[in-house]
Order: C-alpha cells, then structure tokens, then sequence
C-alpha cells in the first residue's frame, strides 16, 4: 500500500464528513416555518427532500469524480457553459450561502433577545454579524476541535428536543394532516432543503477517500440517511407536540416555543436554547470562512489581476475577500424582512448552481451508457420543481410587498 493510500480515510469516516458537512443550525430554522404554511404534512416533505437530495448528490459526486480541479461549481459547469456560465454558477451558490447567513445573523438576534430583552433584535444580530466579520479579518478560522464542540452544540439540542418532545407526543395534533393541502407539501421543499445545504462539499471526497468510486456514494447515501433521519424525527417530535397556535410568530426561537411543554423545568430550556444559539453562531462563524475562501477563488477563475493579487498579498486579498461577503450578509440582514424570502432566494440560488452543475453530465455521451444517468436525470427534475416553487414563492411574496 502507498504512503498516499495509507493516508486515506475510509467508509465510515467519510459518512462522519458527509454528515457533519450537512447537519447544522438551519434545521432551526424550519419548524415554525413548516408548521404555519404545510401542517403536519410537512413531514412527508422531509422523505422527499432526503430522495431529491440523494439523487443530486450522486449527481455531484460524478462530477467530483471527473472534475477533481478546485473551483467546484464554476468548474462543473463550464464544460458545457463556458467561462460565464461558471461563473454564473458559481455567483449563484455564492449569493445562495450569503442570504442564508443573512437569515442566522436575524434568528442569533433572535436568540439573543431572550438573554439580553434590553437590546433589539436588529441590535443583537447586527453586533454578532460584525463580531464574526472581525474574528475572520483576523484569521480566527475554527480549528479542529471547534468543529467538534460546534457539531456537539447542533447535535445536543435536537437529539434533547426530539426525546423531550415525543414524551409529549399526542396524535390529535396530527390532525388535520395536510390543513393547507397537499400542493403544499411540495411547495414545503423550497423551505426544507435549506437544513441539508452542505452535503455538495462532502460530494468532493475523492481525494481523501480510500476506494472512491465506491465508497464516496456509500457515504454519501449513508450520510444523507443519517441526517435525513434525525431531521425527520426532530420535525415529527415537535409538530406532533406542540399545538399548532404555539407557531403563530415563525420567528419566536424554539427552545421558546418547547418551554410550554415544560414550564417548571426552565433549565432544560435554557440548556437548549444557549446550544442552540452556540450552534448557529459557529454555523455562520465558518461559513463566513468558507463563503470567503469560496469568493476568492471565483475571484480568480475571473479575472487575472485579482489571482495575481491574491497570490502576491494573499492575507490582504482574505480580508477583502471576508469585508465582501460580510457587507453582502449585512445587506441581507437589514434589507429583507420576510422570513420566507430568505428560504426562497437561499433555495433558487444554490438549487440554481446544483442544476447548472448537474447539466454537465447531460453533454456527456459516456454518461448515457450507464445507469447513472437515470439518477441524474432524477436530481435535476427534483431540482427544477424545487427550483420553480422557491423562485413561484420569492414571486408572490415581492408581489405582496410592492401591493402593500
């Protein structure tokens, strides 16, 4: 065996990667959001989004495989795009993560609010957005065992909040099922798919994964059936526990919303809440990091004076780098006040460049002898409904507020 295979990881530490590159805070984001628009049938959106996720993950993976270059998104695409169209992809995955940290930045505020009610939610929000952006001008990236406390602070509150909230369970609160009808359970897709965002980086484990051709899509599957899981028992627990009423603000945090199950055991509460909290802040720690790494290298693949700058002062091209995507989060925050339109605008553009990505595969006459095509063919008609409800609702939603 080679010193370059030996180094490799195997099955089940890249079903670990894949998992931990997908669970993160957005799930709390979801089930007040779920709860108001699709009811109980929200439930049966979660299975489908863990099988449309599936498909294009393979997809990715493919891609991966036969495009090992960085660049990611702007070099999938451009095999068949060109240059623009990379770049378009990858705008749109861009645009995607920053808009959705928009949204962490306003649900920390939340959070905050319930510790510090002196201080607006605005307020909170804003102060924890520029205390990230500080800590990435500096270098502070999470190191290895910040990743780990971060995974244990997401995995802690859903884990608590599932047990807690099925000892409370009662089956009236299922019913009725699908309140706003079934339509709506597809059109819940566009909301759900932002708690699996993140399973494309684990997509690109071919270069550490020790046989990858079969192993990376056994993790992948693996992974996403993990998640999937846990995902779908934290949205079942809390709907079938909690009457529908307690979810008439989306906003209000959860561990506010559970608290009226237990309101003698406000510590139980409170443990959750500030992990939680902990939980997004980390999620959106790192993904200012990655956000900015990602736009750098964009930077690059266009324009050859903003590679050689990078390459001759690359902490000043960082930091100019973390300033952009920072003052990109900031115009989201403070500019977007519906919640939906953060799930909407965040699902058509990552969606947009999962497609975009997807589509090489298409042009490519070895991939129509295999099997894999079917599975490619699914990913991207599972990515155009998502994408056509998210951009249907981002539509009736501007239409609404230009009306009012």
């Amino acid at each position: 065996m080679s010193a370059a295979q030996a180094n490799k990881v195997g099955l089940a530490t890249a079903t670990i990667i894949g998992i931990n590159a997908m669970i993160g805070s957005g799930i709390f984001t979801a089930p007040a959001t779920i709860a108001t628009n699709i009811g109980p049938a929200g439930i049966v959106a979660y299975i489908f989004v863990v099988v449309a996720v599936w498909f294009m993950a393979l997809s990715l993976s493919r891609l991966a495989m036969l495009y090992p270059q960085e660049g990611s998104f702007y070099t999938y695409t451009k095999p068949w795009a060109g240059h623009v169209g990379g770049l378009i992809a990858g705008g749109f995955y861009l645009v995607g993560l920053i808009v959705a940290m928009g949204l962490l930045s306003r649900v920390a505020g939340n959070y905050l609010h319930h510790v510090i009610p002196s201080l607006s939610v605005h307020t909170l929000g804003l102060f924890t957005l520029l205390s990230i952006v500080v800590l990435n001008l500096f270098g502070v990236a999470l190191s290895q065992l910040g990743q780990h406390i971060l995974i244990v602070t997401t995995l802690f509150p859903l884990v608590a909040t599932t047990i807690l909230c099925f000892f409370y369970a009662d089956l009236s609160n299922l019913t009725p099922f699908a309140p706003y009808g079934f339509t709506n359970v597809f059109k819940a897709t566009r909301i759900v798919i932002f708690g699996f965002f993140g399973f494309e980086s684990a997509a690109s484990l071919f270069s550490v994964v020790k046989n990858p051709a079969k192993n990376v899509p056994r993790a992948l599957t693996y992974s996403i059936l993990v998640v999937g899981t846990v995902y779908t028992l934290f949205i079942t627990s809390i709907i079938s526990s909690v009457p529908m009423e307690l979810f008439a603000n989306p906003e209000t945090p959860l561990s506010e919303i559970i608290a009226h199950l237990i309101p003698e055991n406000t510590w139980i509460i409170n443990m959750i809440h500030f992990a939680i909290l902990s939980a997004i802040i980390g999620t959106v720690h790192s993904m200012v990091w990655g956000s900015s790494m990602f736009l750098l290298d964009l930077a690059k693949k266009a324009n050859n004076n903003a590679k050689q700058y990078a390459s001759n002062m690359p902490k000043r091209a960082h930091q100019c780098a973390v300033l952009t995507v920072g003052a990109g989060i900031y115009l989201a925050f403070d500019s977007i006040d519906n919640l939906s339109l953060f799930f909407f605008i965040t699902a058509a553009c990552i969606v947009s460049a999962y497609i975009l990505s997807m589509m090489t595969l298409l042009f490519d006459k070895k991939e129509w002898q295999t099997f894999g095509i079917v599975k490619t063919l699914l990913g991207i008609s599972t990515g155009l409904m998502i994408l056509y409800f998210s951009i249907e609702g981002l539509v009736i939603e501007v239409i609404s507020m230009l009306s009012n």
